[in-house]
């Protein structure tokens, strides 16, 4: 008489332990994704980080009374806002601002940067005078995650 060999509920034993290594393997398995919060990619899924998360930033800039009135004195009327090499706007030197404003408010300069994954990043900026192409304001701006950093050009 030959020898069955043994099952559990009609499957043997090499596909009874692949069963049993699957079902183990898969549900120790931790979900991966941005565990991050203030990341633009962030997943409340995710149980372990994965190097994923992406960031935003935005910057707006802006300046006084006193600044608009020198601007209009030494006859600029409105002016080019580059950051990192590319035009972002133009406003006009009448336009200013009581106090600090909001990234997004009417009449502003905002920028926003996708920062990759990083939490900061930073870019060359540089106002120009719209007629005679001449550099009113330069330096560098810091891009700051999910933040509107504000930029303040002053005489």
């Amino acid at each position: 008489m030959k020898k069955q060999p043994f099952s559990l509920l009609g499957l043997s034993i090499p596909t009874l332990l692949l069963v049993f290594l699957m079902t183990t393997t898969t549900s120790c398995k931790k979900v991966e994704g941005c565990t991050d919060t203030s990341a633009s990619n962030y997943d409340s899924l995710a149980e372990e980080d994965d190097g994923s998360c992406t960031f935003q930033g935005e910057v707006v800039f802006w300046y006084t009374q006193s600044v608009s009135e020198t601007l209009v004195d030494y006859g600029i009327s409105s002016m080019d806002y580059y950051v990192g090499g590319v035009l972002e706007g133009f406003s006009a030197s009448s336009v200013y601002y009581l106090s600090e404003p909001s990234c997004g408010d009417s009449g502003t300069i905002t920028v926003a940067r996708d920062l990759g994954t990083s939490k900061t990043k930073q870019y060359v900026f540089k106002v120009e005078d719209r007629t005679d192409k001449e550099i009113l304001w330069q330096g560098i701006v810091t891009f700051e995650a999910n933040t509107c950093v504000t930029h303040q050009l002053q005489n």
